[in-house]
């Protein structure tokens, strides 16, 4: 059997008389992750769509358009594939006829599959595209912030993290290692487009052992940096590393240990953040003392760290989680900054970095050559929104809102298009979210498994897993280009999203135009034929394709050149400028600061925390260790990590006991936006006053017929905040949260999400 790619890496499925029955971790991968392990349990378990499935109230023309509140709560019909797809074909239709292109909304996330043409996006955008577009949303939950700022400060931050310091020469070059937020090694699992060799944590595990390098892990949690247990950890408090930063740059400053020619060869606005700094523009020094007022961190640590960042070879990295929150942009923007004044940007080792330990791929050091991908086609509608701004775009159609320096306005969507994502975990404040929910006309989901998105759905469309169809796995920056050959047969009535789209397309009378006259065999052959040209150019010598699909795989050759971040710009800025307005790294940014924006000026600044004074427990959601996002929550591996069935949260010892809870407790976490069940876990590697806990559990309401139902799983987007970054990148902001636990004393609720819903026969 041939290997498989998922975005948490290769596998060789194991298949028994026609059944998936194990995944074994590819040879070449040293640290293989255990989340395969959850598929062959999962794959074909009664969490599975199995036909189609059309919610009961919306069979019946007199009720289909006027029911929406009983999405979540009403029995499906399953229905035959014909019936099915004329239903949705119609809908389109309908919508399209009496609204126009733009009221049809084509929601989907990238990581459904690591499989490059069955990847659901993509087939989703082609399809609206050519049925004469669709509102479509930027960004994403993960980057938000970071997305929209790092273009008018330094580059694109797709391009960013593809360039990253590889870990070799971190390995051989980099002497203190700085990082806000820690090495959390369980997000670098996966990979988009799929993981295929982990590198990360053998990489620290070396570097730890070498001891040439010195590790320093700001965050409020020890464990982000589990796998170098000898760093230094300085605990900071949530949402306070920006004035940490400030107050080390305060110290470059006073103790001229900042590179002025640098600065003055690579950067602008330096002035103005040196005033601002030094406190000549506000009348406020952010001094060493002023900054541990707020983040925690004793003054004397603050100055020693200064001091030692400024005498070694230092890289500054921030994670991903940092500008998930209101403000994100300030963390992103003052780490840049504070790289820029120790000038050792461009350095072998030294810098910064935005996104270490956030995936696989970052300092890989492979190469950033593609692979396949399926052209989209033209989006001939042109409004979108910011991709967190879904419930406000379907709760306040019309109403305007600012993003990246333009004015715009909401779409009024009457049908929603999903496939490949889950907005149940994506999204904050789900009893929000499910109002919201309720608005369209339409919602239409392809999916494999009974998520709360489909059970939310009017119409659900059975999808296959990877396993069951052939594609092909390629990922930027990761090693292996694999032949994803079916293992198994389609579980149930399972169809590919392409055999959907296409039925779909033939509806709809542009059938030719969407498949171009290819079945899948053809444009997996097509894709990877014009991917070759491509390879050619960047040195990589593809074999032909009939050749690949027989190996199984292809090693993607390394850059001759080990990859150090902004090398050629530091080298020589004239000749290898940056696609900012001043060629340079934008300290402050005269854009920026044009769009006046009172949330986010001209350059890096300090914003308090938005928190509840009501709710003094600071709620961290982070990516979880035993799935991806919200995927495989049913699989073996994750339902392990449970506690009395339930997302474990993790406490400080000091603050569960002063509430009376105990390790393995349940407790209720909740704040004026919700409330969810979880399972205690204590900890003297928290600070106090700050809890943690993994997205992606599956929510599962007591009474989905009750608004604001207490969540009995632990999915943690009950209770975050359905708000923007800032009106500049309007990005996820869950880490700005804050609740209150209690001990739950109550009869523990049952687990039910992963149950299939109620269905009715065809005649109810």
């Amino acid at each position: 059997m041939a290997f498989t790619s998922t975005h948490w890496g290769n596998y060789r499925p194991v298949v028994r008389n026609g059944k998936l029955t194990g995944m074994e971790p590819a040879p070449w991968d040293t640290d293989p992750s255990p989340i395969g392990q959850s598929i062959p349990g999962a794959i074909d378990s009664p969490t599975r769509v199995r036909r189609p499935a059309v919610r009961r109230g919306f069979l019946h023309p007199a009720t289909r358009h006027d029911s929406g509140a009983q999405r979540g709560r009403e029995a499906f019909v399953e229905v035959p594939w014909d019936e099915a797809l004329d239903l949705v074909a119609a809908e389109l239709r309908r919508v399209r006829d009496a609204h126009g292109n733009g009221a049809i909304f084509g929601g989907s996330y990238g990581w459904s599959s690591a499989g490059r043409f069955h990847h659901a996006q993509s087939q989703l955008h082609r399809f609206l595209n050519g049925f004469g577009g669709y509102v479509y949303s930027k960004d994403s939950y993960s980057l938000g912030a970071g997305r929209v700022l790092l273009p008018h400060i330094v580059d694109a931050m797709d391009k960013l993290l593809q360039q990253h310091t590889s870990w070799e020469v971190l390995e051989q070059r980099c002497e203190l290692f700085v990082s806000f937020g820690g090495l959390p090694a369980r997000n670098t699992q996966v990979s988009p487009g799929g993981a295929s060799a982990h590198g990360v944590r053998p990489a620290l595990r070396r570097m730890a052992a070498a001891g040439r390098t010195r590790f320093v892990n700001i965050s409020p949690v020890r464990d982000d940096m589990a796998e170098v247990p000898q760093a230094q950890w300085l605990a900071v408090r949530p949402g306070t590393d920006v004035a940490l930063m400030l107050g080390l740059a305060h110290v470059l400053l006073a103790e001229n240990l900042h590179d002025r020619a640098f600065l003055a060869s690579h950067t602008t606005g330096f002035e103005q953040v040196r005033d601002y700094i030094l406190g000549h523009a506000d009348g406020q020094p952010k001094t060493p003392r002023w900054a541990a007022e707020r983040c925690g961190i004793a003054a004397e640590d603050i100055v020693s760290l200064a001091r030692r960042m400024a005498a070694q070879r230092t890289l500054i990295n921030v994670v991903y989680s940092l500008q998930r929150a209101r403000h994100g942009e300030q963390t992103f923007w003052m780490a840049v900054t504070l790289a820029a004044l120790l000038g050792q940007i461009g350095l072998p080792g030294g810098g910064f970095g935005l996104g270490y330990g956030c995936m696989n791929y970052i300092g890989s050091g492979q190469t950033s050559f593609s692979g396949a991908r399926l052209p989209q086609g033209h989006n001939a509608v042109a409004q979108f929104i910011p991709v967190a701004r879904i419930a406000d775009m379907l709760l306040q159609p019309g109403a305007p809102f600012e993003y990246n320096g333009g004015q715009h306005r909401y779409p009024d969507v009457r049908l929603v298009y999903w496939a490949g994502g889950n907005v149940f975990h994506h999204h904050q404040d789900l009893n929000r979210t499910i109002e919201a929910w309720q608005r369209p006309e339409t919602i239409i989901t392809h999916e494999q498994y009974w998520t709360a998105q489909a059970r939310h759905s009017d119409i659900v469309l059975p999808a296959t897993t990877a396993l069951e169809r052939d594609d092909i796995g390629s990922a930027s920056n990761e090693r292996f280009m694999v032949a994803m050959q079916a293992a198994i047969a389609p579980v149930g009535e399972a169809r590919d999203d392409y055999a959907i789209f296409t039925a779909l397309a033939q509806r709809l009378d542009f059938a030719q135009a969407y498949t171009e006259g290819r079945d899948t065999g053809q444009w997996l052959r097509h894709l990877y034929e014009s991917s070759r040209p491509r390879a050619q150019a960047q040195g990589i010598a593809l074999p032909a394709f009939d050749d690949f699909w027989q190996a199984g795989h292809f090693d993607l050759p390394a850059p001759q050149r080990p990859v150090v971040l902004l090398e050629r710009f530091r080298a020589d800025p004239i000749a290898h400028p940056l696609p900012t307005p001043s060629g340079r790294i934008e300290l402050y940014s005269e854009t920026i600061a044009g769009f006046g924006y009172d949330d986010c000026p001209g350059h890096a600044t300090w914003f308090a925390p938005e928190m509840d004074s009501n709710s003094p427990i600071h709620l961290l959601s982070v990516q979880p260790a035993t799935r991806l996002h919200s995927q495989y929550d049913h699989g073996a591996v994750s339902r392990a990590s449970k506690i009395a069935g339930r997302e474990p949260i993790t406490l400080n010892r000091a603050d569960a006991a002063a509430r009376g809870i105990a390790d393995g407790d349940v407790v209720r976490v909740f704040n004026r936006r919700g409330a969810f069940l979880a399972g205690a876990r204590l900890s003297d590697g928290i600070l106090s006053g700050v809890a943690q806990i993994a997205t992606g559990a599956w929510y599962d309401p007591v009474d989905a017929h009750r608004p604001h139902s207490l969540d009995k799983h632990g999915n943690a987007n009950v209770v975050t905040p359905d708000i923007g970054s800032s009106r500049l990148g309007q990005g996820c902001a869950a880490q700005t949260t804050s609740v209150q636990i209690e001990r739950w004393e109550a009869r523990l609720p049952p687990i039910t999400a992963f149950d299939p819903p109620p269905f009715a026969p065809a005649t109810a």
